[in-house]
């Protein structure tokens, strides 16, 4: 979607198989650490951090790194899941250490020096089914699904965007934040 819209994005994948697909999409991928950037201080426009930070037991080191390799006035997009009561065997199989809260986001971003935007809920409609599904699942439940079915969570998904849920709780937390211009 970036490339689509004019940016020239760049992956950054700590596993191999994740490296893999990325480029396998056509994206430039990079090796590395969350933790530790290969890349020059604020040199990046924009940093999209979907699903990492609760997989790293040092998240404020990598949103150190963010704000690091921001430039002054450069924003970051940070999503993750939220509720431990959500916590499942889905989170061991693909190897979270934790799930936030807002507050605890809210701080980790804010440590790092970074000035939050918005911060809000994301799968607010579906998190009754996937609260369900995980309490039944012993393992991760990333399946592929039918077509239908992943029509009809799409169509979910989309109705949300234009309900006024946000403040609700969800099954994830989506944070817009920026490094401040000094």
């Amino acid at each position: 979607m970036l490339k689509r819209r004019g940016w020239s994005p760049i992956a950054l994948e700590y596993s191999t198989e994740g490296a893999e697909v990325a480029a396998e999409r056509g994206l430039d991928v990079i090796r590395a650490d969350a933790r530790a950037l290969p890349l020059p201080n604020a040199s990046l426009d924009l940093v999209v951090a979907f699903d990492v930070l609760e997989h790293i037991d040092e998240d404020h080191a990598a949103a150190g790194e963010i704000h690091r390799t921001l430039r002054p006035g450069g924003s970051a997009l940070i999503a993750v899941p939220c509720d431990m009561r959500l916590w499942s065997a889905h989170d061991v199989a693909v190897g979270h250490v934790r799930r936030y809260t807002r507050e605890s986001l809210a701080a980790v971003v804010a440590k790092a020096g970074l000035v939050i935007d918005e911060l809000w809920s994301w799968n607010v409609l579906l998190r009754p089914v996937a609260a369900w599904r995980r309490r039944k699942s012993t393992g991760s439940d990333l399946d592929e699904l039918p077509a239908v079915v992943n029509l009809g969570l799409t169509a979910i998904i989309t109705a949300e965007r234009y309900l006024p849920v946000k403040s609700l709780p969800g099954v994830s937390l989506m944070l817009r934040a920026h490094r401040p211009v000094r």
